[in-house]
């Protein structure tokens, strides 16, 4: 157990902060589950089984992440100015909105849902403004930084209006004002952030060398602003009252959808070319195909229940057993290289 490390308190000192990745895959594959228990029953169990499991893996996760900020704080600032593993540290936060969402429609706790969601949306928004700040105010970051991952802030204030919309039918005056402006503040700023990084990350992989194969699975996260951005807009123009005409930001839903194909089609050629040009070994950034393609499963299934588009249904439905593949894989990869230590090995 843990054999290749010198000391046990190196899983805290290394312990990374991409690690909450895997409650934010876990969570949508529990959500998506349920959703597409309509077609499986027995997927019900699996979706409330996940979801109990997510819970567990949380509460175990959060205990080095904040043990590392105690006993190893340089550790954790060095972290969070790196160019690349800046960007993992919203993780814990989106982890806890997904969490949230699971509370809500698999649980069926408004009140844990909304405890999460109020500390999950500070903690997102906290992060959506220091990770952009310390990389506009240093010069540590260089062109072939550039990655993906970036997208992770931006995903995270997106994501904020899909269990925020769940809680608005439940919330009345004042602070249902409040949840509503939260709401639209986190789908707009994320979606207007994602537009500006997406222009960058073409430029990068344009004129520069490829992404190392160590980060190729990164390059599926482009499909997380589009399936959560997608179900965002979706859940939220449902509770807004004030919207009379809903069908224009239902068919941009579509719209935004479409252009997410692009990207299944466009991911699944990139890794199929490093697989065999250039290996993909196992890192924790394989936890980067899961939330992602999660999200857009779900985005299929809120835009085939809003325009009756079977075959938008059908499409997710076959991604989503693609990410039960990729999910049980990565699950397997990463239990196999917690227990010999070397994910808490420093590089």
């Amino acid at each position: 157990m843990l054999q290749e490390l010198n000391c046990r308190c190196e899983v805290i000192k290394n312990f990374i902060p991409s690690w909450f990745a895997s409650v934010m895959g876990t969570g949508i594959l529990a959500l998506v589950s349920l959703f597409y228990s309509e077609f499986l029953p027995f997927l019900a169990v699996v979706s409330r089984c996940l979801f109990y499991f997510n819970i567990a893996l949380f509460a175990i996760l959060l205990v080095p992440w904040l043990l590392r900020w105690i006993m190893f704080p340089t550790n954790a600032l060095s972290d969070l100015h790196h160019p690349v593993l800046t960007n993992f540290y919203p993780t814990i936060a989106i982890g806890m909105l997904v969490l949230s969402a699971d509370f809500i429609v698999i649980g069926n706790n408004i009140l844990l849902g909304e405890i999460l969601w109020f500390t999950a949306a500070a903690l997102t928004i906290y992060f959506a403004i220091l990770v952009p700040y310390i990389v506009f105010t240093g010069s540590h970051v260089k062109l072939e930084h550039i990655n993906p991952a970036w997208f992770i802030p931006p995903v995270g204030l997106i994501v904020i209006p899909i269990p925020g919309s769940l809680l608005v039918p439940h919330l009345s005056g004042i602070l249902k004002e409040v949840v509503l402006l939260i709401n639209y503040f986190g789908w707009g700023a994320g979606f207007f952030l994602y537009l500006s990084i997406l222009a960058i990350s073409f430029y990068r992989f344009i004129v520069h060398h490829p992404l190392p194969n160590t980060l190729a699975p990164t390059i599926s996260i482009n499909l997380g602003p589009i399936g959560a951005g997608t179900v965002a807009l979706i859940s939220l123009v449902k509770v807004s009252d004030f919207i009379i005409s809903k069908d224009v930001f239902f068919t941009f839903g579509l719209i935004f959808w479409g252009f997410g194909i692009w990207w299944v089609i466009m991911t699944i050629f990139f890794i199929l070319h490093y697989i065999k040009n250039l290996k993909l070994p196992y890192t924790m950034a394989w936890w980067a195909f899961t939330f992602p393609l999660g999200a857009y499963v779900s985005g299929s299934h809120a835009v085939s229940t809003v325009f009756n588009l079977q075959l938008v249904d059908y499409t997710g439905f076959v991604l989503y057993w693609l990410l039960v593949f990729i999910w049980v894989l990565t699950l397997i990869k990463t239990s196999i290289a917690a227990y010999r230590g070397t994910l808490f090995k420093s590089s």
